[in-house]
């Protein structure tokens, strides 16, 4: 299928920009670093990536017991959320063999977010009798990771629409088609059969000036039940490379905050996107959620051992 149109738009106006400041992705020397200074404005730099910097993760102690684990993800969200989007909040045991409380790992996309979060929750009892520790994470979570993997679609759509506002950005479909040649001979029950879609995606912000785009390919080899098992296989696969190049496509994007109010737009230069070559291009051969990546992520960070002594 080529020359699809999928156009995905949100309702609320959008932000201001930053007034005349000028700036270029090849001007921003590193985009890992998130702090410097324009003129007399503080600048961060937030990417469409997972956070894994120690500076964007708050461990959260001192929960009390005495509210079920579901309520106290639904609180702490409400407090931590309204500094800023989270990538991810979770409530855990703090031994759980007894009942002697909980502990709260969250990770902002933000490091200044995250900070003044810190700052306004340590001491403060919230929604319980006791005061909570919040603390900075004091190491990186992945000393091995300096890069942070590409957020999801969905989780792209959020970060987009909180730091810029609703309508401020629109997402087309260049180039959506099949790379796998059609073979009858494989619609019949119990044949195998691989099939391959790729998706040229691009992403426009108009209030910025700024267009970019992404690019993926998704793979499935299966054994097909017959013609309506290979139209169901199709539908799945169309989807998700759709989601897939939407990522992509936001990889590029960075959002640049002016004294913690404004935002502008800027797109990191990208080699030019075809489906010319599909091996070149963003891969997909199974079907991870972002949740299970979010779960892999906090599995793999180093708790403070002061949790321990709640």
């Amino acid at each position: 299928m080529l020359g699809s149109r999928f156009e995905e738009r949100s309702p609320h106006p959008p932000c201001e920009s930053a007034g005349n400041l000028k700036l270029s992705a090849r001007s921003l020397p590193c985009m890992r670093v998130h702090y410097c200074h324009a003129g007399r404005m503080d600048l961060e730099i937030v990417e469409f990536v997972v956070p894994v910097e120690s500076n964007k993760t708050l461990f959260v102690w001192n929960i009390e017991p005495s509210q079920t684990e579901a309520q106290l993800q639904e609180k702490l969200f409400a407090t931590f959320s309204g500094f800023g989007p989270l990538y991810t909040l979770k409530v855990c045991h703090s031994d759980p063999l007894s009942s002697s409380g909980f502990y709260a790992v969250i990770k902002f996309y933000s490091a200044s977010q995250a900070s003044q979060a810190q700052r306004h929750t340590d001491g403060q009892p919230l929604f319980q009798s006791l005061p909570l520790k919040v603390r900075l994470a004091s190491k990186q979570c992945h000393e091995h990771q300096t890069e942070g993997r590409p957020l999801g679609d969905a989780k792209c759509t959020e970060l987009a629409n909180h730091f810029l506002g609703f309508n401020s950005w629109s997402s087309e479909i260049i180039t959506l088609k099949q790379l796998t040649e059609d073979d009858d001979d494989d619609d019949e029950e119990g044949g195998r059969r691989t099939l391959r879609f790729g998706c040229l995606m691009q992403l426009t912000f108009p209030q910025h000036g700024q267009t970019t785009r992404g690019a993926a390919v998704v793979e499935e080899t299966f054994t097909c039940a017959g013609p309506e098992m290979l139209l169901q296989k199709c539908c799945q696969l169309q989807k998700l490379v759709r989601h897939k190049a939407l990522a992509e496509a936001f990889r590029s994007v960075l959002l640049v905050r002016l004294a913690g109010e404004k935002v502008m737009v800027e797109v990191k230069p990208m080699a030019q996107l075809t489906l010319d070559e599909p091996d070149q291009l963003v891969k997909v051969n199974c079907l991870n959620t972002d949740q299970d990546q979010e779960d892999q992520d906090l599995d793999d960070m180093d708790i403070p051992t002061e949790l321990n002594f709640c």
